[in-house]
């Protein structure tokens, strides 16, 4: 149809209205790039997700299992292992960083479909139906996950509820709608993008998206693409180098623990919870006051201070610290106790059971953790007492924390005050 066609109304004011919708960039193909994009994209999403969740060891104990309920959408879940070290790093830094730099792909997508949104009549089939509902939750299911991601990785946690469920299974009805939608319109997507020539003419009056009243085009549709793609670019830029660390960490400026290390000396890289933050009184931590309970086979427990650990067999490993958020630690040198020793202590000679580890703060979640028995066994899972050389700093989990490669951060848990083997 043409601008002066008499069957489009002079000047529509409804958003179902021919030729409401007029940007000449709308169609099949751009719409199809965008989406081929994302079939990728949030695929890596979702399993680098659910690699997170299954990081936790939420089958272990229930203080560690953050969506209770989950039933069969837990199917999937297996023993996290140590190996290679920087494992979580890995996942998680992948997750956060490409949810971030997808952000300008997704909006891109949702205005190049948004007429369909309020085209009439809402179905004219079964499957036009599927793809109707299919859309909407897809919409909804994809801005609810990247605005809660975003919002727990820029302000921790903001939301009304605990951010786990809510993103977990935000995640899920996300997925299937995603799943559904892809079925549905892959095939047409990917016809669009490979069709050349005369053959996307024909698609293109064919083409529900293309407005019947286009305005004057001011950038092409390549062009646009790489307006999305430059936008993307710049959000990786400034976000990717919280995981990747060393000189890249000075370009994570939209990075909560980006920038540069925090501080100086030994201690000067990142925290995410304090001493004060966590209600630690330096008097429970001092020389005399703290001991740590160390509990084993048939009930036996020792009581050790910190200069009794010290006189312990130490051993020093460079490990980082990852958290969900996204950001790491460069590797940093610490050194301590072995848990498996401490768990020999107790009566476990052989193979060590899994530990429950409890600390002295008082506020924040992850009071207590509960770790596998392979973590355990792991010779590089300390209780730390020093890192880079110095004694724990208070913001770092003196007068000793756990530290187990490949975990998430908060399962290295600080300002620890009992060990309880075999009790899970």
């Amino acid at each position: 149809m043409r601008d002066d066609d008499p069957r489009l109304p002079s000047s529509p004011r409804l958003p179902s209205s021919p030729g409401f919708w007029r940007s000449p960039l709308r169609g099949t193909w751009f719409t199809s790039v965008l989406g081929l994009v994302l079939l990728v994209g949030i695929t890596v999403l979702f399993v680098t997700g659910l690699v997170s969740y299954a990081a936790y060891n939420p089958g272990l104990s229930p203080v560690n299992d953050q969506t209770p309920g989950k039933g069969f959408l837990g199917f999937y879940l297996f023993a996290w292992p140590t190996n290679p070290y920087w494992l979580y790093r890995l996942t998680q830094g992948l997750h956060v960083t490409l949810g971030i730099t997808l952000i300008p792909v997704l909006l891109a997508k949702l205005w190049s479909v948004v007429p369909k949104l309020f085209a009439l009549p809402p179905a004219r089939s079964l499957t036009h139906a599927l793809e109707r509902i299919s859309l909407l939750t897809l919409v909804g299911g994809g801005l609810f996950e990247f605005t809660t991601g975003v919002l727990d990785v820029q302000l921790d946690y903001v939301f009304p509820g605990s951010f786990y469920p809510l993103h977990f299974y935000g995640a899920w009805v996300f997925f299937a709608a995603f799943v559904t939608h892809a079925a549905l319109k892959a095939p047409a997507a990917v016809r669009a993008v490979r069709g050349r020539g005369r053959e996307r003419e024909r698609e293109r009056e064919r083409d529900e998206l293309v407005s019947p009243r286009p305005e004057a085009a001011t950038v092409s549709r390549r062009g646009a693409l790489w307006f999305v793609g430059a936008g993307s670019l710049l959000l990786f830029v400034t976000t990717a180098g919280q995981s990747i660390g060393g000189a890249l960490r000075r370009t994570a400026l939209l990075a909560p623990h980006g920038w540069a290390d925090p501080g100086g000396g030994p201690g000067g890289f990142q925290i995410n919870k304090t001493a004060a933050y966590a209600g630690i009184d330096p008097a429970e931590t001092g020389a005399e006051a703290w001991r740590l309970v160390v509990t084993g086979r048939d009930g036996r427990t020792v009581r050790l201070s910190r200069a009794q650990l010290i006189r312990l067999p130490l051993y020093s490993e460079a490990l980082p610290i990852a958290c969900v958020e996204g950001w790491s630690t460069a590797d940093q040198w610490w050194r301590g106790v072995r848990l498996r020793d401490l768990a020999a202590l107790v009566g476990y000679d052989g193979d060590p059971p899994d530990a429950f580890v409890e600390s002295l703060q008082r506020h924040g979640a992850f009071r207590r953790a509960a770790l596998r028995a392979n973590q355990v066994a792991d010779p590089r899972s300390l209780l730390a007492l020093y890192v880079n050389g110095e004694d724990l700093s208070p913001d770092h989990g003196h007068p000793a924390r756990v530290v187990v490669p490949a975990a998430p951060g908060v399962l290295n848990t600080k300002w620890v005050a009992r060990i309880t083997f075999g009790a899970l």
